[in-house]
């Protein structure tokens, strides 16, 4: 019996192989906790093209890209990250309390966290997939939320559904660690394929990255 090697089903083993290697790379890499921004940038950037039939090498064209963008994802994420995290945490601080006022007060905070999570979530996919300065690449990323609000809710909702389902489901944890990660960011990548064709018909956008053909 031969094996077609451009056959479906090795081409579906193989595919699954490198998302698995890509996983696992990107849950290593984020350790350090501040290369967080950097990795899904990276991680968004080679399922971006995988998405848009690229395809390149997964794993190969992640660590050019984690080298590439480190400085701007780094920066992305503390410039929209850490405020998230400070808002979600006084949200929780103030509806902990009992009154009308802090309840309002809460509820606003929880809603500017959830507005700079959205904008981090293009941010990410900006710094993989778009040539611009860090203040245009904020600037657009918080844009872009307002400007396509039933995309931002499916981009949010893909992260926020697999977190759901490590709460509630705890075997779905072999998934997440194995291809979890990486297929969620191709299910973005195909949201964020719509948007960003979109705004670069309106000239919305910067040019795309020259890098992300390689």
């Amino acid at each position: 019996m031969t094996i077609d090697p451009n056959g479906r089903t090795v081409q579906g083993v193989t595919d699954f192989v490198l998302f698995a290697v890509l996983n696992v790379l990107f849950l290593v890499t984020c350790l350090p906790v501040v290369t967080i921004g950097a990795a899904t940038s990276s991680l968004l950037e080679v399922t971006y093209r995988y998405a848009d039939h690229e395809r390149g090498n997964l794993v190969r064209d992640y660590v050019s890209a984690l080298r590439r963008n480190l400085a701007r994802g780094t920066a992305v994420f503390a410039a929209l990250g850490v405020p998230a995290a400070m808002l979600v945490f006084s949200g929780v601080f103030w509806l902990s309390l009992t009154s009308v006022v802090s309840a309002v007060a809460g509820l606003l905070c929880l809603l500017g966290a959830a507005y700079l999570l959205a904008s981090l979530c293009y941010g990410f996919a900006l710094v993989g997939t778009h040539e611009a300065r860090l203040g245009q690449t904020v600037r657009n990323a918080l844009l872009l939320s307002l400007a396509e609000p039933l995309r931002t809710m499916g981009l949010v909702a893909i992260p926020l559904t697999g977190a759901a389902l490590l709460y509630v489901w705890p075997v779905s944890w072999v998934f997440a660690v194995t291809v979890g990660f990486a297929f969620g960011a191709y299910l973005q990548a195909l949201v964020l394929r719509g948007v960003f064709a979109r705004r670069a018909a309106g000239a919305d956008l910067a040019p795309v990255n020259p890098h992300s053909g390689e």
